[in-house]
């Protein structure tokens, strides 16, 4: 999560520095936002962070457009000779925003984010003016930050994924054709399927008390949050205790996978699955629409309202989200949320939580609408084998 410092008015005017080259150590937009990925993953794998500053030049300052570049580039020389050697600085947006990427930070506390500020601004004091230097706006970036931890709802800082944001344009027109499928299909399946949706709706009304369908809050694109849909499978007021703790021993490597013939009683199949089995608080009604997905179709409208896609990372609930580690994250930001998917089709509760988000992962670099479309195709026959679905 980011810590933003706005910058202080300065009292003294100082002339502008004369015209120098950049320093061949300052990186270019391209290379500055290509090492804020490389800083990701490493931080992903060390849990070491790392912390991003960044200096917003606005429009005040004058750039190389306009013939007048010697201010920028001489700030650019200054924030070299204020870091350590081990620091990197660079354009985050060319002529507009610089960056500087403190590695091996110990972050005990946020004195040492106002000591670095202190210091930098100190430097851009004797480089501006007051009128420019009022300008400037400072904002710190920690990562790993808290996302994902203690404050689940709140969307992950993009700023630390510039890949994915340059593959999402290269993909735009596929994303758009996507979105498009999704409105098709889903209506085309709605109105298809409307006879049993009410007969869905009748079974769930007449033989356990409470709503139709159960709405829950889960984790979506970009970690925000959203009201999923499904028919109600459970009892109501029923205890989660049970399934948040096998969730996050899932999510460690820690479950054990429960025996299953396939349907659902918990016996028979050696290689077993990786979820809940002989759930008490599953209906008898429920555990039937479970065991064929049925129970999924009311995500359709959440398609039709953008906050998920046929295709895509099953959406997490919050408290899942609170146990992830660093990495999975990029599941809920790499793609939308989806109904069916690789999962589903390839893997389904047969295998481990890493290798759903690597599932994740490989569909979101791959992502197409031809496969979208064959992974549509192959999801009847996954939901009605029933392996791993109870």
């Amino acid at each position: 999560m980011s810590d933003r410092t706005n910058s202080a008015l300065s009292s003294v005017e100082r002339p502008q520095p004369p015209e120098s080259k950049i320093p061949p150590e300052v990186l270019s937009e391209a290379a500055f936002q290509r090492l804020i990925s490389i800083e990701r993953k490493r931080s992903e794998r060390s849990q070491r962070p790392f912390v991003l500053l960044l200096i917003e030049t606005g429009d005040s300052l004058p750039s190389e457009n306009n013939g007048n570049g010697s201010v920028l580039l001489d700030m650019l020389a200054a924030l070299r000779k204020a870091t350590r050697d081990t620091d990197v600085t660079g354009w985050h947006k060319k002529n507009m925003v610089a960056g500087v990427i403190f590695r091996e930070i110990t972050l005990d506390n946020k004195l040492v984010l106002s000591m670095i500020l202190s210091r930098i601004a100190s430097v851009l004091r004797e480089q501006f003016d007051a009128e420019q230097f009022s300008h400037l706006k400072f904002s710190f970036h920690v990562f790993p930050d808290n996302w994902g931890s203690n404050d689940p709802d709140h969307p992950s800082d993009t700023t630390f994924y510039p890949d994915i944001e340059k593959r999402a344009k290269t993909k735009r027109f596929g994303r758009n054709m996507k979105r498009m499928i999704d409105i098709l299909v889903s209506l085309s399946l709605l109105l298809l399927l409307s006879p049993l949706v009410a007969i869905i709706a009748a079974a769930v009304k007449l033989t356990s008390r409470g709503p139709v369908h159960f709405r829950q809050k889960r984790i979506g694109e970009h970690g925000i949050p959203f009201t999923f849909l499904k028919f109600r499978t459970m009892y109501i007021n029923n205890d989660a205790s049970g399934h948040k703790k096998y969730v996050r021993q899932l999510i460690a490597g820690q479950a054990a996978k429960h025996p299953t013939n396939g349907n659902g009683n918990g016996h028979g199949n050696e290689e077993g699955i990786f979820k809940l089995t002989n759930d008490p608080r599953i209906t008898p009604v429920g555990s039937f629409l479970r065991r064929t997905s049925l129970d999924e179709l009311p995500q359709l409208f959440n398609v039709l309202r953008g906050e998920m896609s046929l295709v895509g990372p099953r959406p997490p609930l919050p408290y899942e989200v609170e146990a992830y580690a660093t990495w999975h994250r990029r599941r809920l930001l790499e793609a939308k949320p989806g109904i069916t998917g690789l999962w589903q089709v390839y893997g389904r509760s047969r295998i481990g939580f890493d290798d759903m988000v690597r599932l994740d992962l490989r569909y979101a670099r791959n992502c197409s609408p031809w496969l979208d479309l064959k992974i549509l195709l192959q999801t009847p026959r996954a939901v009605f084998g029933g392996n791993g679905a109870c």
